[in-house]
């Protein structure tokens, strides 16, 4: 039995907003689906679930269409992306390897 999963207001609403930056590219651009999916190795029916902001569809495959049509998801060039995600790794390095569950008792009540 597939279980069911919810998703905050907030992520719903990226998605539906990621959904049409996407479809409005491609419509600026004067492809039809059936050209995009083709072009993203896709198919109508998951091109369709992306425009509409589904949660599905894997985060690759969005990006990859976002790419495509042009929608920029970072305000960085690409070599500002390079040096932001070298920087990344570096502060990956200096953090622990592994996060274990805090054995303090978190008091909630207020």
């Amino acid at each position: 039995m597939k279980r069911t999963r919810s998703y905050s207001r907030i992520t719903k609403q990226a998605l539906s907003i990621l959904g049409k930056l996407i479809k409005v590219g491609r419509i600026e651009r004067g492809m039809t689906a059936a050209e995009l999916a083709e072009r993203a190795g896709i198919t109508r029916k998951t091109l369709r679930r992306i425009e509409y902001g589904e949660p599905g569809p894997e985060v690759g495959l969005v990006f990859e269409v976002a790419a495509i049509v042009g929608v920029r998801l970072f305000e960085y060039d690409e070599r500002s992306l390079q040096m932001h995600n070298a920087r990344l790794d570096e502060k990956l390095t200096l953090l622990p390897k592994h996060v274990r569950p805090s054995m303090k008792e978190v008091d909630d009540d207020f």
